[in-house]
């Protein structure tokens, strides 16, 4: 059986009569909620407060209390001074004059010549020495004069030993070091020729060939011709 509603009661018919009532409605109630009149509250006087007002400080009051000084004993009376007469003549300093005139006669003293004495240079090594020896035929600067040097003492030395003498005296096959110092004088000659060998025919050979060594250019050390001392080593090979 369907159960038949009528259409009277049926509320969604006005619902568009409750919407605008309740819309009237809520603009009445804040339309009375604006009109309202509100007082400020108003409280007992609590007085009026001075932040301008400085604060004071109380200081003590104190007195200062200077320190009682000892007295001091007044000085001694001075003991009573004698003046005692000054007998001691004194003596006046004359100076005499030195001055003099046409008829006095002048003594000069002689003087004495004082030869200078030559400053002795002794003999520098070659390795410090401010100006080299120059091998005859090197040139260049310092550096390269000491390397020219050297290289043609080598030379020399190479081309003048007998290569041979090491082998007919019968020596250990190997390498023989050989030592060999000389000096080159102030005039260029080669003196004082020194040899260290592992045998004397050897060293006798070494002075006589590096004592056939050309005339050098002397060194010098502070402008002036000094000695200068060499040193070099030779390797021999005996077969």
């Amino acid at each position: 059986m369907q159960i038949k509603k009528s259409p009277k009661s049926n509320l969604e018919n006005y619902s568009k009569i409750f919407m605008q009532i309740g819309l009237v409605l809520a603009l009445f109630v804040t339309y009375a909620a604006i009109e309202k009149k509100t007082y400020d509250k108003t409280y007992g006087d609590l007085g009026t407060v001075s932040m301008s007002a400085e604060m004071e400080e109380e200081i003590p009051i104190t007195e200062r209390i200077e320190p009682v000084k000892p007295k001091t004993p007044p000085p001694p009376t001075p003991e009573k001074i004698e003046v005692v007469e000054d007998e001691e003549e004194i003596v006046e300093t004359v100076i005499e004059s030195t001055e003099t005139d046409e008829t006095e006669m002048v003594v000069v003293e002689e003087i004495e010549e004082v030869e200078e004495v030559e400053e002795v240079v002794e003999d520098v090594s070659f390795m410090i020495i401010e100006d080299v020896p120059v091998f005859p035929g090197c040139k260049g600067n310092k550096t390269q004069l000491k390397s020219c040097f050297s290289k043609m003492v080598q030379k020399h030395f190479s081309r003048k030993f007998d290569a041979d003498l090491p082998n007919e005296l019968g020596l250990s096959p190997g390498k023989k070091k050989v030592y060999i110092g000389f000096k080159i004088d102030k005039n260029g000659n080669i003196v004082n020729v020194q040899a260290r060998a592992p045998h004397p025919k050897i060293k006798s050979e070494v002075v006589k060939v590096m004592k056939q060594l050309p005339k050098m250019k002397p060194g010098r050390q502070r402008g002036k011709p000094v000695g200068v001392k060499y040193s070099i080593p030779f390797s021999l090979i005996v077969e």
